[in-house]
């Protein structure tokens, strides 16, 4: 174990099989045999090498399984880069089959061309692994927000109760994150799914003689499903950095679920709590607790996204045309980003799946303070008789008077002479002390959040 993705103990909770697999050296070499590939069938199409050539590269690059990875290893280790140990390997296959055609391999290409171009087809597996997390999640966040959208609770500022809302209100202002994050994954990906092919400074040199040098671009494209770029963008890294502090947002709101959750179901709390499975978050010596676990690891999670993403900003900092370090720094992060980020998202949609929601101890809770977390109510009912900062002054004072006296915020208002005083009625006061009756427009932002769809 080099890192904790690597883990055969914890791989499956700080990665995903998934994720894991498409960071995964095979994957990475398939990728590079996929550029070789298809660069070839894209240069003999347009007549640039023969087609014999292009068939045999074709046929050599089509198994991963035919790659020597133990002879890969040691020719990374020595030439610096693993492209052209790949490279080597396919020229021998071919040649071995035709002596000469082998050379028509990687014709006009660099290293960083096949390099950057497997790095974009890992990170749109990647990214097609998260839309369909975000899917799911705000599937989840629309079921929880449309059942919930009546049930009162406390919403809270600061850690204090503050004014009562509704849990589906809770809901729907995540599944209105998540749904922005589904909107961004879109525009971020028309940017990133693009090729990389310049040859050495990204000027297509080796090729411009024969002014097919842009078809060739076209072609490839076309084989790879990737845009053709405007121009090189070797040492011009923003598209990555770009999806980089994407998957640590998405991240982030992962965590933010993940401390409300954490906080609701404190034992003083319990208004929610994560799905239960047998010692799932239990104590090795307190069989009581059943701890927020999958909470606990999307913070984890989120954080370390966080801090392995600011990396890559040292990353878009790249010396002229082909860089001396910097590029090497995503090779490093990228893999634990995707993986770690894809991992918060799994256990983010557990959470929501199975999330036990009690409304009964929400409603419990409303009634902690007495009355209290209705004390704005109660001020602008009160302002539109004795003026508004009058009654903020009143209730301010009475509020005080309940906690001291351990009386409700009721009763206090019912025996003071100044509320007496401002002729409103005791059912109106009934109606105002009420937490259900002060939500706001909860319900119907819960309905507009819920007709949102990207």
């Amino acid at each position: 174990m080099t890192t904790v993705t690597d883990s055969e103990i914890f791989k499956n909770i700080f990665s995903t099989p998934e994720s894991s697999a498409i960071w995964s050296d095979r994957t990475r070499t398939a990728y590079y045999l996929q550029f070789e590939s298809a660069l070839a069938v894209a240069e003999a199409r347009v007549g640039i090498i023969p087609q014999e050539a292009a068939t045999l590269i074709e046929e050599k690059c089509s198994s991963v399984d035919l790659i020597d990875m133990k002879e890969l290893r040691e020719e990374t280790e020595k030439i610096g880069y693993p492209v052209l140990g790949v490279v080597k390997q396919i020229v021998r296959m071919v040649n071995d089959v035709k002596p000469g055609l082998g050379e028509w391999t990687h014709w006009g290409a660099t290293t960083q061309d096949v390099t950057d171009t497997a790095t974009i087809l890992q990170l749109r597996d990647s990214c097609n692994l998260l839309s369909q997390s975000l899917q799911a999640i705000t599937s989840g966040l629309r079921k929880l927000a449309e059942e919930h959208a009546s049930t009162p609770m406390a919403g809270r500022s600061n850690l204090q109760q503050a004014v009562p809302i509704t849990f589906g209100f809770k809901m729907a202002r995540l599944l209105a994150t998540f749904e922005r994050h589904r909107q961004r994954l879109s525009e971020i990906t028309s940017r990133l799914y693009v090729l990389e092919f310049g040859g050495a400074a990204g000027t297509l040199a080796t090729l411009s003689d024969t002014g097919l040098a842009f078809q060739v671009q076209e072609e490839l494209g076309k084989e790879l499903d990737l845009k053709v770029p405007d121009i090189a963008w070797h040492t011009e890294r923003d598209c990555i950095a770009e999806v980089g502090m994407f998957f640590a947002m998405v991240a982030g709101t992962c965590a933010k679920l993940a401390f409300d959750i954490k906080l609701l179901m404190q034992t003083e709390v319990g208004e929610v709590q994560e799905p239960y499975y047998p010692h799932r978050g239990s104590s090795s010596t307190m069989p009581q607790k059943r701890n927020p676990i999958s909470s606990v690891y999307i913070t984890a999670l989120a954080s370390t996204v966080k801090q392995l993403c600011a990396a890559l900003f040292d990353a878009m900092v790249e010396d002229h045309e082909r860089s001396t370090g910097p590029w090497e720094i995503e090779w490093i992060v990228l893999p634990q980003i995707c993986t770690m980020t894809d991992a918060a998202l799994k256990h983010t949609k557990q959470i929501i799946e199975g999330l036990e929601v009690h409304p009964e101890k929400m409603r419990e809770n409303l009634e902690l303070t007495k009355g209290g977390i209705v004390s704005e109510a109660v001020m602008m009912g009160l302002g539109r008789f004795i003026g508004r900062q009058v009654a903020h002054d009143l209730v301010y004072k009475l509020c005080r008077k309940a906690v001291k006296e351990d009386r409700t915020l009721l009763e206090v208002l019912l025996d003071n002479d100044e509320v007496k005083k401002a002729n409103i009625s005791k059912e109106e006061l009934e109606r105002l002390c009420d937490p259900a009756n002060y939500l706001g427009l909860s319900e119907e932002m819960v309905q507009r959040v819920l007709k949102i769809q990207y």
